[in-house]
């Protein structure tokens, strides 16, 4: 999931996964983009990614009858392609994109025999010990806030955004649905694998002020229990990969 520019240069941050966006209330690791259609924009016209612009495509696309015709179809409007009807349309998709059910999903509504043991104790370490909730709560395992949670980056996120009240180097909470697909894992793609990421929590944390609160008292595992909580996360994720509708 390396993130390419217009030019096929590797960009500083990973590519976010694009399940559940339709909830999603801010967008980009930084948090910087307040919907979807203003996220479309960002990407088209920020240098390093597609260096372009939205008038631009639009007058591409509208050399091309069948964009033109559908277009006419899902506006109900007479005019060529539109920038705005661009952003819109592409913002529509994405809010298609739904993750499937999961075991962890069967469950929650009821199917007492979809979790192990061991599951079912990573589920009680994520809720509890592992203070997880405070921010992969919810359904879709996230506060869409932004936080620092301890990584050693360079990248101030959040924190280097005009106005912003971010400190430190704050990054915004990535769902938990599909993790087992959507790897490498942190803003950077610094991780490799769930192992790492359990690795950071555990005892990795670069530990500054701004680190976020749960994070501040040091996470102690046993190896048991280490195990317990990767079993759980992965119950998160479909058993095989999960296709666009």
């Amino acid at each position: 999931k390396t993130a390419r520019g217009d030019k096929g240069q590797k960009l500083r941050r990973n590519t976010p996964a694009l399940w559940n966006l339709a909830w999603q209330t801010r967008f980009y690791w930084d948090g910087r983009a307040g919907s979807l259609e203003a996220q479309v924009q960002d990407a088209v016209e920020r240098e390093g990614e597609m260096d372009g612009t939205l008038q631009a495509a639009a007058l591409w696309l509208s050399q091309d009858q069948s964009y033109v015709t559908a277009f006419q179809r899902a506006y109900r409007t007479d005019v060529l392609v539109k920038p705005e009807l661009i952003a819109t349309a592409i913002a529509a998709y994405e809010r298609s994109l739904l993750s499937p059910e999961t075991r962890f999903d069967r469950w929650v509504a009821g199917d007492d025999r979809a979790l192990s043991p061991e599951e079912l104790a990573g589920f009680r370490i994520f809720s509890g010990k592992g203070r997880c909730l405070a921010c992969h709560g919810g359904w879709r395992f996230t506060d869409d806030d932004v936080h620092d949670i301890g990584l050693r980056s360079p990248d101030r996120g959040a924190a280097a955004l005009p106005g912003s009240k971010a400190a430190g180097r704050a990054f915004k909470t990535p769902s938990l649905r599909e993790l087992d697909w959507t790897g490498p894992y942190m803003h950077d793609g610094s991780l490799t694998t769930l192992d790492d990421v359990v690795d950071h929590y555990s005892d990795r944390i670069d530990r500054r002020a701004s680190l976020a609160p749960e994070l501040r008292t040091p996470l102690t595992l046993s190896a048991a229990e280490r195990g317990d909580l990767l079993a759980f996360l992965r119950t998160l994720s479909s058993t095989r990969v999960p296709r666009v509708p």
